[in-house]
């Protein structure tokens, strides 16, 4: 019996059609502008976020550090939610490469009297000015959860309001819109820029797009080079862009059953606790009773690969690899191994 691997939705793999799409794409040299595959993929992007333009890179933390970077000067602060992915899992680019500093909020999200009382202008000498206001949607260690749209916009509009930039990271956007039952253009309405990703739940090998105005994506594109992201045929990545955008968005909907299933079937199993208000897509955070690691070691033993995300909290991530009964075998090795452990 295969593997059920839900460590996370980037381990999914192209599907038949989409390799038939990388391998029939048209390509060129994409550092001189002349991969026609990346240009249509670009276009598509920045029409479904409903911006003026985008541009692809090869990894989502190459997209939220351009965006980032492009925005600040050294010195500035970025405010944005507890355990963020542009803090906490992109290798201190914000420091390293941006020199920006950061400024986390108490929660996942945040509102927008929470974003005033936390902003820093620049008339003060001794403060870090605060030039974005960065929103994680969905939060990945918030356990996939979604913003609501309402507080959305009150947050983007305070932003604007003190004189700073709103930067959405949405690289599981997608899924954020089949949740919530709206468009991705809905969702990413007012942020300055945006970072969508196509190698999660979409299912792509590889990249992610930068969407904002024309001027941003011109330094981002800039920036891109710097940063060593400048690639020649690219159009057979972007292909399988393309073909994610076209044929894997709507299907994101039974991931989210497939995590809710998982989660009702561990919710009450001696041992585990799910709040399951907060599963919202397809992400399932597992607290313990117990210590993660060893339970990891089981699960893996019986071919169920998860994550230790905190000393008693494990991760269950559902994707287009596994369907509702590989789902359901996970929750069962899982319980059993919450109970031996």
């Amino acid at each position: 019996m295969s593997a059920v691997d839900l460590r996370s939705d980037t381990v999914t793999r192209p599907t038949a059609a989409m390799r038939r799409a990388i391998a029939e794409a048209e390509v060129g040299d994409d550092v001189y502008g002349e991969d026609p595959t990346a240009r249509r993929l670009e276009e598509r992007a920045a029409e479904l976020i409903g911006t003026e333009a985008a541009l692809f890179v090869p990894s989502g933390t190459m997209a939220n550090q351009l965006a980032l970077r492009a925005q600040t000067r050294p010195g500035d602060e970025v405010l944005l939610g507890r355990d963020a992915h542009v803090w906490r899992h992109e290798g201190g680019a914000l420091a390293a490469l941006a020199g920006a500093q950061t400024n986390m909020m108490p929660g996942h999200t945040f509102t927008a009297a929470e974003v005033r009382a936390a902003f820093r202008t620049n008339q003060d000498v001794h403060a870090s000015p605060t030039a974005v206001v960065a929103v994680e949607n969905t939060h990945n260690m918030g356990g996939g959860i979604c913003w609501d749209r309402a507080q959305l916009a009150e947050v983007v509009a305070a932003a604007h309001e003190l004189g700073a930039r709103a930067h959405l990271d949405g690289a599981r956007l997608w899924n954020a819109a089949v949740a919530g039952r709206c468009s991705e253009r809905d969702l990413a309405a007012g942020f300055d820029s945006v970072s969508v990703c196509l190698s999660k739940g979409l299912g792509a090998p590889a990249g992610s797009l930068i969407c904002g105005s024309r001027d941003l994506i011109f330094q981002c594109r800039r920036l891109r080079k710097m940063h060593g992201g400048g690639m020649r045929q690219v159009g057979i990545l972007a292909a399988a862009g393309l073909h994610a955008l076209e044929h894997h968005r709507a299907r994101l909907a039974d991931d989210h059953a497939n995590a809710r299933a998982l989660a009702e079937t561990l919710a009450h199993r001696p041992g585990i606790s799910i709040d399951l208000a907060r599963v919202h897509t397809n992400i399932v955070m597992i607290d313990l009773q117990r210590p993660a690691e060893p339970v990891v070691a089981a699960c893996r033993a019986q071919g169920v690969l998860v994550g230790a995300t905190a000393a008693q909290r494990i991760r269950a991530v559902t994707h287009l690899d596994v369907d509702r009964d590989a789902c359901l075998r996970a929750a069962q090795v899982v319980a059993a191994a919450v109970a031996a452990a």
